[in-house]
C-alpha cells in the first residue's frame, strides 16, 4: 500500500506569542483572537525563507508559545522560522526549544478505519482540515507537557517547604510565599486558561467529518485527562499555600500576643516597684 506522508514538527518554545503583530509585520489584516493558529502558507513563508516553498508547506503559530511545521525536513529552515519569531518575542530561548517538541505524521491510504498510533495517523482520504487539526492537537500536548514540567517544579519548591514545617521550622516569610502562589496562578493561567484545552476549533463546528477526527485525536492524545489532572493537582496546591499561609500568620498572631502579655506583666512589675519605693515614679 502506498501512502501520501505530510509530516508535523510541534515546538512549545515560549509562554505567549502575539499572533498579530506577526501578521500585521507579514501583510495579513486579519485581526487573530486566542483560540486561532496563524497559518503561515507558500506566500508568508516564502517572504522568510527569500526560497520557493511547496504548496504543502505551512507553519502554524499558536498564541499559547507552540509553534508546527508541517512538511518541513529542513532544520534550517526550522531555525530561521524560530529565529524570525524572536524577533517578536525576545524570551524564546534558541537553545532550547527542543525540550518540549513532537514529531507525528499523517498518511493517507486505502483503509476502512482511521488507524492512529503515537507517531503517525492514517486515513482514508485526504481533508484540507487536517493539518489543522492536527497541528492543534500536537500544539496543546508539547504546550501541556511543558506546563506539566513548570508544575514539576512548584511542587518541588512546596515539598522543601513541607520538610521545613516538619523539622519544627515553622517560620514562612511573606515573599516565600507570595512568589509561590504566583508561580501557581501564573501556571494557571498559562495552561488552563490560555492553552484553553477544552475548545474546539471553528471548522468542527461546521464539518462533522472534522468534529469527529478532532475528538478521537484528543482523546488518544489524553488532553482532557491530562487537563483534568492539571486542574486537580493546581487545586491540592493552592490548598496546600492556603495552609502555609494560615500557619505562618496564627504564628505571627501568637508571635505578637506573646509582646503584649510581656509589656503587660512589665507595666505591672515596674508599677509594683514604683509603689515599694524601690523604682522612682515619673509623675
Amino acid at each position: 500500500m502506498e501512502l501520501t506522508n505530510i509530516s508535523f514538527k510541534a515546538l512549545s518554545i515560549t509562554s505567549e506569542i502575539d499572533l498579530n503583530k506577526i501578521a500585521i509585520y507579514l501583510g495579513m489584516p486579519k485581526k487573530y483572537t486566542w483560540e486561532q493558529p496563524l497559518i503561515l502558507r507558500a506566500k508568508e513563508l516564502e517572504s522568510i525563507y527569500t526560497d520557493r516553498m511547496n504548496e504543502l508547506q505551512q507553519v502554524l503559530i499558536f498564541s499559547f508559545g507552540s509553534v508546527v511545521f508541517v512538511n518541513h525536513s529542513d532544520k534550517s529552515e526550522i531555525q530561521m522560522l524560530l529565529k524570525f519569531l524572536q524577533t517578536f518575542e525576545r524570551d524564546i530561548d534558541l537553545s532550547r526549544v527542543d525540550s518540549f517538541t513532537d514529531d507525528y505524521s499523517l498518511h493517507i491510504g486505502n483503509i476502512e478505519d482511521m488507524e492512529l498510533t503515537d507517531e503517525y495517523v492514517i486515513v482514508n482520504e485526504y481533508e484540507f482540515f487536517l493539518p489543522e487539526l492536527i497541528s492543534t492537537v500536537l500544539a496543546k500536548s508539547v504546550a501541556l507537557e511543558k506546563a506539566e514540567q513548570q508544575l514539576g517544579k512548584v511542587q518541588d519548591s512546596l515539598e522543601v517547604m513541607i520538610e521545613q514545617l516538619e523539622k519544627g521550622k515553622l517560620r514562612i516569610s511573606n515573599k516565600v510565599l507570595a512568589t509561590t502562589t504566583a508561580k501557581i496562578v501564573r501556571h494557571e493561567f498559562n495552561t488552563l486558561a490560555y492553552i484553553m484545552i477544552l475548545d474546539k476549533p471553528e471548522v468542527t463546528w461546521t464539518h462533522q467529518s472534522a468534529s469527529q477526527f478532532h475528538d478521537k485525536m484528543m482523546d488518544f492524545f489524553e488532553l482532557n485527562d491530562r487537563y483534568t489532572i492539571l486542574k486537580s493537582k493546581t487545586d491540592i496546591l493552592y490548598h496546600i499555600t492556603e495552609g502555609f499561609s494560615d500557619i505562618s500568620h496564627s504564628i505571627r498572631g501568637l508571635f505578637v500576643e506573646w509582646i503584649v502579655v510581656i509589656l503587660i506583666v512589665i507595666e505591672v512589675v515596674l508599677t509594683v516597684l514604683q509603689i515599694l519605693g524601690w523604682v522612682p515614679s515619673h509623675t
